[in-house]
């Protein structure tokens, strides 16, 4: 049987405005600049610089309201709008404005690939046409790092099943020497030890390196856990012998294709968003002017509406006309007013940070960074923390010691022995300090860094030391062991 009921729901959904808004106060300063350009590109109605503003824009928007008594009707409807940031794109397309953020107008620069380099080399040696199809095979394989990842056998079934080139796990072994000849020396090893070894034998002889190479041919594990006293009995060597050796290890290279990829990457440009200065003992904040752009309504537009108003004779095109005209002057408005509302969000967010971590931008010391979580801005500053987040992911501030990304500042709080709350980061930083301290010979363990932490006043267990070490990229004590 069929009924029905009338129920009332109490919902809270962002309009297509708010969810525009959010997006607009996550964008950094480049990407708030292009979507600007193209908000001017596709609204007619909005122009950028420096004109007499606030005229043109009061007496269209007294226009605005007086064109007429027609009714702008509209197919968007706001309940079909997602509560969430996850809203599909073709939701978002109200006032002329995409969600893609996509730079597909940016020239990339154009360069040679480091597979192109290498297969460029392996013009230069004589080959078969099947050789060169298995070299060329092999090359195809290397990563960025330089290495093959895969078995001899794997890639002799690769060639067969892919490539419909059937040869011998022999033939192979034999092209991959050719490769191992290629630039950067290296290239082409299947793992550490032979990358190294690849190295090492192209320098010229002399006695570090004919003992480095023992030692990597022979007693790798050794090595790699730098079991100093082992390798000194096993060769029958001294001290300052291992120590030569060691050293010609260290300057080899265990990533030979990092050092030509990363040179032909874009380099990405950080453009601050904010400024923070100290003047007169007094932290300065101040807005990057690019983030606060001079935009009006159009003129034109305006006079459009003068004359429709003035006309006696109403036509159909004419309605059609100003319908167009008064969408465009709503996205406009918007866009305008949207604008201001991100300058303050942006100010009101970085001063109410600046001041809590006052301390550390006075004196640049991480040790006096305070305990700060998103949710104490939020508090202060009577906003979500959702908006907070969206400022300090993605915001850069330039201060007197370098250009900080604005989520460094926000770390979680510790009590010291006095009851204190204490940065995370205040600790990692003095933990890193012992560190850099320590006896290399004798590195501290984690139970021995725990304990120093402690008499510091810092009650750290073992286990949260060894996390902050890891977070830190610091290896283990064996590890940190030198000669």
């Amino acid at each position: 049987m069929l009924k029905q009921n009338l129920h009332y729901k109490l919902l809270q959904k962002l309009s297509p405005q708010q969810i525009q808004l959010m997006k607009l106060i996550q964008l950094p300063t480049q990407a708030f600049e292009d979507k600007i350009k193209q908000e001017i590109e596709e609204n007619p109605a909005l122009e950028s610089g420096k004109e007499a503003k606030d005229a043109t824009d009061e007496e269209a928007r007294n226009e605005y309201e007086d064109a007429g008594n027609e009714t702008i009707e509209t197919d968007i409807n706001i309940d079909d709008y997602l509560s969430d940031d996850e809203t599909p794109s073709y939701k978002l397309q109200a006032n002329n404005y995409s969600d893609s953020d996509d730079d597909k107008h940016i020239p990339y620069a154009s360069g040679t690939s480091f597979n192109q380099h290498l297969k460029a080399q392996l013009n230069t040696v004589i080959l078969s046409e099947h050789e060169r199809q298995i070299a060329e095979f092999l090359v195809g394989s290397i990563d960025e790092s330089g290495y093959i990842r895969r078995s001899i056998e794997d890639i002799v079934d690769d060639l067969a099943f892919t490539a419909n080139i059937y040869t011998t796990e022999d033939e192979v072994s034999s092209m991959l020497k050719i490769v191992h000849q290629l630039d950067p020396a290296g290239v082409g090893a299947t793992t550490l030890e032979e990358c190294l070894l690849i190295q090492l034998k192209r320098k010229r002889e002399k006695e570090e390196r004919d003992l480095a190479i023992e030692i990597l041919e022979n007693a790798f594990d050794h090595f790699v856990k730098k079991h100093y006293k082992k390798l000194l009995q096993k060769f029958n060597i001294t001290e300052d012998q291992l120590k030569g050796a060691i050293q010609e290890i260290e300057k080899l290279n265990p990533k030979p294709g990092g050092s030509y990829a990363g040179s032909n990457k874009i380099v990405e440009q950080i453009v601050p968003d904010f400024s923070i200065k100290i003047i007169e003992g007094q932290l300065e904040l101040t807005l990057n002017s690019r983030n606060a752009p001079e935009l009006h309504i159009s003129s034109e537009y305006n006079n459009m509406l003068k004359g429709y108003k003035e006309s006696k004779d109403k036509s159909k095109s004419q309605k059609d006309a100003v319908l167009f005209i008064k969408q465009k002057l709503d996205a406009a408005k918007w866009f305008i007013d949207a604008i201001k509302q991100r300058q303050q969000t942006l100010l009101l967010t970085m001063n109410a940070i600046m001041h809590r971590q006052e301390a550390y931008f006075l004196s640049g010391d991480e040790r006096k960074l305070k305990p700060m979580i998103l949710k104490d801005i939020a508090d202060k500053i009577n906003m979500d923390v959702s908006t907070v987040s969206r400022v300090a992911n993605s915001k850069y501030v330039d201060t007197p010691y370098g250009t900080k990304l604005i989520k460094e500042f926000f770390s979680e709080s510790m009590k010291n022995d006095q009851g204190e709350d204490i940065s995370t980061r205040e600790i990692k930083k003095i933990l890193q300090t012992v560190i850099e301290e320590e006896n290399k010979k004798k590195p501290l363990t984690d139970d021995k860094l725990s304990a120093i932490l402690k008499e510091k006043g810092y009650l750290i267990a073992r286990r949260t030391v060894a996390k902050y070490r890891e977070q830190l990229d610091i290896p283990v004590a064996r590890l940190r062991k030198e000669i």
